[in-house]
Order: structure tokens, then sequence, then C-alpha cells
């Protein structure tokens, strides 16, 4: 069995090749701590008055779910995992999920500021105590519940999945189950988990596809064809 070799050797990274072609892509891990601090004005600084609450009649025929904190909690698994394994792996793969990642992130963070969101359905208490309900308990206490339309958890996974389809090694048919049934559980988690509401999952979509066209679609530009002479 042939042993994977990263295609960068970051042990030649120094600040003063930074700007290399080889290393020049780092840059754009930037954007997560300029995320971080966008998100944070949007939840903790910015002066809202009101959320508008996001809700459909479909989310009360989903019950409450503990276990779907798994599928939950595996998300920054799966988001972490896939930024690594394409540092070290494919470069243009991993281009192509942070261009994703910047495109869907800022266009929800405008969303945010323009039309703030909530939800109103998390339950008061939980019909079962055992380690996950705690669990779930404790993510309400830390996580707000606003700003959740679109769902960058949402979002995320399906970042991951898109960025799978154009890494040769996850293009087998077990890889592309493997990563669809993880989006898919991820995804369902949040109303499950009463997170979010089934809007939120819906308006991931769109912006999802936009960021899709933009990042994976238009990454590469059609060569003209050559002429040959006679």
């Amino acid at each position: 069995m042939n042993k994977l070799k990263p295609v960068v050797d970051y042990r030649k990274l120094r600040f003063s090749n930074l700007n290399s072609p080889e290393f020049s892509h780092l840059w754009m891990l930037l954007y997560w701590p300029l995320y971080g601090l966008a998100f944070l004005f949007v939840e903790r600084l910015s002066p809202i008055k009101y959320y508008f609450p996001v809700y459909s009649t479909l989310d009360d025929l989903i019950p409450f779910c503990e276990l779907f904190l798994i599928p939950y909690w595996f998300w920054f698994l799966y988001l972490i995992g896939m930024h690594l394994y394409t540092l070290l792996y494919d470069i243009d793969a991993f281009r192509g999920l942070m261009k994703f990642i910047i495109i869907s992130y800022t266009i929800a963070i405008v969303i945010y500021l323009i039309f703030p969101t909530c939800q109103q359905l998390r339950p008061v208490s939980f019909e079962r105590d055992n380690i996950l309900t705690r669990m779930v308990a404790s993510l309400y206490a830390f996580d707000t519940s606003t700003n959740v339309c679109p769902s960058i958890h949402v979002i995320g996974s399906v970042a991951v999945l898109c960025a799978s389809w154009h890494v040769d090694r996850f293009r087998t048919p077990g890889w592309k189950f493997s990563f669809g049934l993880s989006a898919f559980l991820i995804s369902i988690s949040t109303v499950f988990l009463k997170q979010h509401s089934i809007i939120d999952i819906l308006a991931a979509i769109p912006v999802c596809v936009i960021a899709y066209y933009f990042s994976f679609m238009k990454q590469k530009s059609p060569q003209p064809a050559e002429v040959t002479s006679i």
C-alpha cells in the first residue's frame, strides 16, 4: 500500500517565503479569525433590538432527540479534518474549500446583519435525563439562539462535502457515501436538537449553490483548444 506523501513541505515555511507559490495558500486561513471577529460582533456587540423568529409548522413534527448531539459535534472534526487533509495532500481542493467558506460565511454574516433572526424551538425541559441531554443543556447555555438563518452548521458540512468531490482519494463510492451521509446527519442534527428551524437548512441551500459555483466550478478556466497547423 502506497503511503501518502504531503505535497508541500511545511518545514521549509518561513515568513520570508510566505508569498511564494508554494505557501501563498496559507494566507486564506486568515479568514477564520476575521470571521470569528465578525460573528462576535453580530452575536454580542451589534445593537440589534429585534430578532425575527424563524419557524415552520414542519418544526413541530420533528421530535427532539439528544442522540443527534453526536453528529452535531462531529461537525468540528469533519470541518477541521478536511482542512488538514487538503493542506497536506491537495492544495487545489484546499483553495476551493476556503473559497467556499469565505463566500458562504460572508454571505451569512451579511444576512445576519441585515435580517437578524432567532428561533424559539428549544425545549424548556427534557423528557430524559442522561449525559447527552445534560450536554445539550450546556450547549444551549453557551450557544445563543440568535443569527440562525441560514445555518452555518449546514453550510460548513456542505463545504466539506463539496471539497471531497474534488479530492481524488475521496472519489470512490465508499468515501462518497461516507461524506454524503456525514453531511446529511450533521445537517438534520440541527433540527433534531432544536438548534435550528427546517427553514434554516433550506436557506443554506442557495448560499451553498452560489459558493460552490464560484469556488469549484469557476476554479479552473477552460483552456482554448489548440489549433494544429497543416
